[in-house]
């Protein structure tokens, strides 16, 4: 019975999510909830494994106060015998590989209900907490004064769900969905849902809200919730007028009503679940606002009343209708970085034309809201600490960042300035935002893998679905792809997919995609109108292999600027270089091996910031080893070097023609995974760097033939997007360069997201740039 009731309400809540983002991840409602058997000598198999989560403030996403979901309740467990063995169970089954440290006597604040485990003795090598021994479920003699907290590594365990969620503390048992239902039935064709009835989940069905003492408050909540930045005026008589012809309609059957009153009236229960709300506007979740329920015996449970109805403001990237007289502003100062889905990344920030990070020490919901809003989203679904988007590499703007929830800006919100020793990059702050349902991922769909992360592409075009031509198919598109599904990043863009299930194969329905790569989805980038594919065989239909997490390479700027210089270096040292194609082409015809090269060299320090190693596309296999030089080369280009003129044209060039790719250093706490001596294996791991250093062959760009000026030069690591990454968009590096035939000069080195648009701009008309002249 219990089986058939939850597979029954999950059925639901597949039907219903089509309304609304689901509630925030630790707020799902009790009718979700696991039993878990008692511990026994010889346990049974759970149906479903015991939840638990971290609780608390202040914390970080790796620490707080012990919360046990049992029996459709969470409660906390006493410190009473507790001990880094306990630490380390719970800390497994939260996802960490290990735990630091444990807490006692309600460090991080008073938990609330019941005291679900006392006197709790592990070994430590247990699967979930609840084998470990202790007085039984709910048998305790201790108060919330002593509740345990614990304090993980953070460090993931691979594979495992990656949450870090600073959550809302919500009565869960109050209000599980919010949705809007149109009343105007056009309005239901057309997504996002901007305006309807509030209808809350409630038991199997939906219920609505009556609307007495309703404020633009409850709406700016509701709103947030549905992803939406802003509300709007409702015409709230138009919908009293719909009210009362539907009244009209049952006492006298014979009166004519519209097509919207006949589907309001169809619709409409009059199933009133909330008598009123109380929202201060500050709110992530309706649940978390004041709420008056109504009484089940109540003859009128909305005298005077009807439904509430809200209207919201939808933000630039969901707007359906340009005529919309109020048009919403994104903030150009604030700016998220390194996410896979629309509305999530590191939370960066503009000071002095030069953007930064934000610290996650007292990081919450409020504050991750108001950024939210600002980038014209909605209210913030989880405030995620310790880097969870990836790690920045500019300067560190705020730390402590108290925001009420009302601000217009991050910005006007109370923090403290950073120093030096407050914090580091892997504390930068990331959010996750409620975006409007779209239902974009409806129309796309990848078949013939081994898992939902694989397959070959297939499209909905009209009302039939097909393949996608994989001519011109790259990382760009397959990144699309991933996002459109909520799969994460594009690991892999398939051009023959043969290899996967083709029983089912249908007929190419899309040809000559052409993304950015940043469109919500695949239809929205350049395509033929009509299908023409030079392979058009199946088995060269476009594929993709998605990822949660990816790499993310950025130059360390500085070191380049600091490390720069010229060297005149005799051809008879140059050999190896030039079987590498590391000199400019009219090094062919010198006089080898008397004369000499011009050299522009300098030091790379290529840091990995993203959540994934960066590993070559290529296996070893395929790796090809150089005599020369003494290693295996795992990637045909990995680094380009060029010097550009005013113009942008090319008048020097250099690259790595395939790099040994390895950890030279990481920052504290993480290891080296990859070394190139003795075949190993060859990658950059997350926080780590590859060093290249200024007196090593190939690392320059040979000059010999280029005249003084003034120049920009130019270095792109994975130019041709070879290995997926979470931002591309800092993979180029910009100097400006002043040479005047002896020495040479390197001016505002920065990685090319690193400026403002006015300082790009500043940047690129650097004095001397446009007449190539020597200022």
């Amino acid at each position: 019975m219990e089986q058939s009731r939850r597979r029954r309400q999950l059925a639901y809540s597949l039907l219903f999510g089509l309304w609304l983002p689901s509630c925030l991840t630790q707020t799902t409602p009790s009718n979700t909830g696991m039993t878990t058997p008692k511990p026994s000598a010889s346990p049974q198999p759970q149906i479903e494994r015991l939840r638990v989560r971290l609780a608390g403030f202040p914390r970080k996403h790796n620490e707080g106060r012990i919360e046990l979901f049992h029996k459709g309740e969470w409660g906390t467990i006493c410190d009473d015998d507790f001990s880094i063995s306990n630490a380390n169970v719970l800390c497994r089954q939260l996802g960490f590989v290990s735990a630091t440290g444990w807490t006692h006597s309600a460090k991080y604040g008073k938990g609330q209900g019941k005291i679900w485990l006392d006197n709790v003795l592990c070994n430590g090598g247990e699967k979930s907490i609840e084998f470990c021994k202790s007085r039984g479920w709910g048998n305790s003699d201790c108060t919330h004064d002593e509740d345990a907290g614990v304090v993980c590594k953070d460090e993931r365990i691979p594979g495992f769900v990656d949450s870090n969620v600073i959550d809302a503390h919500v009565d869960e048992n109050k209000i599980e969905e919010v949705r809007l239902r149109p009343v105007i039935a056009m309005a239901k064709k057309r997504l996002p849902i901007t305006e309807g009835v509030v209808e809350v989940r409630y038991k199997d069905g939906w219920a609505q809200i009556c609307d007495l003492g309703w404020t633009t408050k409850n709406t700016h909540v509701v709103c947030g919730m549905l992803g939406f930045p802003h509300e709007r005026k409702v015409n709230r008589n138009f919908y009293k007028r719909l009210k009362k012809r539907a009244a009209e309609k049952v006492s006298k059957p014979k009166v004519k009503v519209s097509a919207g009153g006949r589907l309001y009236l169809e619709r409409q229960k009059s199933n009133f679940h909330i008598h009123s709300v109380a929202c201060t506007g500050t709110e992530v979740h309706l649940a978390a606002c004041p709420l008056e329920f109504s009484k089940p015996n109540a003859t009128s449970s909305c005298g005077g009343g009807m439904a509430a109805v809200v209207s919201c403001m939808p933000g630039p990237l969901f707007i359906h209708n340009s005529g919309l007289k109020k048009k919403f502003q994104i903030s150009s100062n604030v700016r998220l970085k390194g996410g896979a889905r629309v509305g999530e990344g590191r939370v960066e920030v503009l000071k002095n034309n030069e953007w930064g990070t934000v610290c996650d020490d007292r990081w919450n919901l409020q504050s991750a809201s108001v950024v939210c809003r600002e980038l014209g989203f909605g209210s913030a679904k989880e405030a995620l600490t310790g880097a969870r988007m990836g790690q920045g590499m500019g300067p560190i703007y705020m730390n402590e960042v108290k925001c009420l929830g009302q601000e217009k800006s991050i910005w006007n919100c109370p923090f403290r300035n950073i120093t030096s020793e407050d914090c580091k990059h892997m504390e930068d702050a990331a959010v996750r935002c409620n975006v409007p349902y779209m239902g974009l991922e409806n129309s796309i769909r990848i078949v013939g893998g081994r898992s939902s992360y694989e397959g070959r592409v297939e499209v909905q075009v009209g009302s039939k679905w097909g393949t996608v031509c994989s001519t011109g198919w790259t990382t760009k598109e397959a990144m699309v792809v991933c996002r459109q599904l909520g799969l994460g990043y594009s690991m892999h863009a398939i051009t023959e997919t043969w290899y996967w299930d083709n029983s089912n194969v249908t007929e190419m329905v899309m040809s000559g995609v052409k993304c950015v790569g940043n469109e919500m989805a695949l239809t929205q980038c350049q395509h033929h109108k009509t299908v023409s594919c030079q392979r058009a065989a199946p088995k060269f239909a476009a594929g993709v292999i998605c990822s949660e997490t990816a790499s993310d390479l950025v130059l360390n700027a500085p070191l380049v600027q600091q490390s720069v210089y010229i060297e005149d270096r005799p051809l008879h040292m140059l050999y190896c270089a030039a079987e590498e194609n590391c000199l400019s082409k009219s090094a062919a015809k010198a006089n080898w091996p008397y004369g000499h090269r011009r050299l522009l060299r300098f030091s790379s320090e290529i840091h990995n910031i993203g959540r994934a190693d960066f590993k070559p596309k290529a296996g070893r296999h395929s790796w090809v080893w150089h005599a020369c030089h003494g290693h295996y080369h795992s990637m045909d280009i990995f680094t380009n070097y060029d010097l550009l003129n005013a113009n942008g044209s090319k008048v020097a060039e250099g690259h790595k023609a395939s790099f040994c790719l390895e950890d030279t250093d990481c920052q504290e706490g993480v290891s080296k995974r990859y070394e190139c001596a003795n075949f190993g294996d060859q990658g950059i791991t997350v926080g780590c760097w590859d060093t290249y250093r200024h007196d090593i062959d190939c690392q320059w760009i040979d000059i010999t033939d280029v005249k003084p000026g003034n120049y920009i030069l130019q270095v792109v690591l994975n130019p041709n997007h070879e290995v997926a990454e979470s931002d591309f968009t800092n993979n180029a590096m910009k100097c400006n360069c002043k040479y005047d035939g002896h020495r040479i000069w390197l001016h505002n080195c920065h990685t090319g997201d690193a400026f403002s648009e006015e300082a790009e701009r500043r940047f690129e008309k650097y004095p001397g740039q446009m007449d190539n002249q020597i200022s």
